[in-house]
């Protein structure tokens, strides 16, 4: 899981924003790769990107597959349409990589990210705080006497919305685990 520290007057468009904030005719698109769960297979896939200049919005990667040692990589980016099929088609050719499906255009999907999100304050920010994170449902994970950890499970514009709405109360600090994504149905 990633952090990532907020400063009072910090730019909203962070790495973890995934709103379009990018150049005319680019797509967001979520890609799921199994690949064998064996050292270095990660950054081959990663490299594929860093070497061409492509970036990853957000990454989760675990074992998927326990005995036949397999690791489902889901990764979001963003790209043209010739450049998304540019990605697929070399990411096939990665030695490790088995399968490559592209969730936004195969059908109908089902994404969800998990975030912490630490705020700190009192006072009518405080009971704001709490009033914002129960319409969210989020849930309050720990509490001091300063603070408050809400835990947040939804789409990633669900916790962008939760940010932008805790941020003039008091956000401080920020991890997102990254889009996790299934196709539904068949």
């Amino acid at each position: 899981m990633s952090a990532l520290k907020l400063e009072r007057g910090a730019s909203s468009h962070s790495a973890y924003d995934l709103r379009d904030y990018h150049a005319a005719g680019e797509e967001r698109h979520t890609l799921a790769v199994i690949v064998d769960n064996e050292a270095g297979a990660l950054a081959r896939v990663i490299g594929l990107f860093s070497g061409r200049g492509y970036n990853i919005d957000s990454l989760t990667v675990a074992e998927v597959d326990h005995t036949g040692h397999r690791s489902r990589i889901t990764l979001v980016t963003r790209g043209t349409p010739a450049v998304i099929e540019q990605i697929k088609a070399q990411l096939g050719r990665i030695v490790p990589v088995h399968e490559v499906h592209d969730l936004t255009v195969e059908g109908p999907a089902v994404e969800r990210e998990l975030g912490l999100f630490k705020v700190m304050g009192g006072g009518e920010k405080r009971v704001e705080a709490l009033r914002i994170s129960d319409i969210f449902r989020a849930k309050v994970v720990d509490s001091t006497l300063e603070s408050f950890v809400f835990e947040i499970t939804g789409t990633p514009e669900k916790l962008d919305a939760f940010a932008d709405l805790m941020r003039p109360l008091g956000l401080a600090e920020v991890a997102r685990t990254g889009v996790a994504a299934l196709s539904r149905g068949r």
